[in-house]
């Protein structure tokens, strides 16, 4: 199998035979992540008006997700599969159209939103299943440690006119998503699934 450059990581000690690091596979995280989103989705869509919090709830799900995917798993997919590189631009450019439409999200935008959302849960999934097919489970494994610490890091609001790619976004997107967080608690906005009511069931 194909190594797949990782980010910088601390010095580890040599594997044992059987070695698997602690964690779980970025694969495993992304493909939880869009049934959540879409699950998300099938909630808010039902009949009568969407409810605040859920607007909020899925800008800040889908803001933390993609700055994540951005830092770590699309740059893994370019470096493994140069093949993919037209397609993960667009992917990139796809993401910044997806934050712009989550700006003031609205009811009535929400079925643009989610029409979005769906092309980018099967085009990254299907980037997903090939960068299983060339990447060890060690490496999988080792870069869905950092898509996990990039996202508690990351931006809860919609910011399309930050750095998308390495290295300026994984520097850029904790800084504002500090700013962030401190807007989240001054107006108790809520941004994770569990905040809500009825969180969403993985479809």
């Amino acid at each position: 199998m194909s190594a797949v450059p990782l980010p910088p990581l601390p010095p580890a000690p040599a594997p044992e035979e059987g070695y698997r690091p602690a964690g779980r596979s970025i694969a495993d995280i992304v493909d939880r992540e869009h049934k959540q989103l879409l699950a998300l989705l099938d909630q808010l869509s039902g009949p009568g008006t969407t409810p605040q919090e859920g607007l909020a709830v899925l800008t800040a799900a889908l803001s933390r997700h993609l700055s994540a995917e951005e830092q770590y798993l699309l740059p893994a997919v370019r470096a493994a599969l140069p093949a993919a590189t037209e397609r993960v631009d667009a992917e990139i450019n796809a993401d910044a159209a997806l934050l712009s439409a989550l700006k003031g999200l609205t009811d009535e935008a929400l079925t643009g939103v989610a029409e979005r959302v769906r092309r980018h849960v099967d085009g990254v999934g299907a980037l997903v299943t090939e960068l299983r097919a060339v990447a060890t489970e060690e490496e999988l494994i080792r870069l869905g440690n950092r898509l996990e610490i990039a996202e508690e890091a990351a931006p809860t609001r919609p910011h399309p006119g930050t750095p998308a790619t390495p290295p300026w976004n994984r520097i850029v997107e904790p800084a504002v998503g500090v700013v962030d967080k401190v807007l989240d608690a001054v107006t108790r906005r809520p941004t994770y699934l569990a905040d809500l009511p009825e969180p969403p069931r993985d479809r």
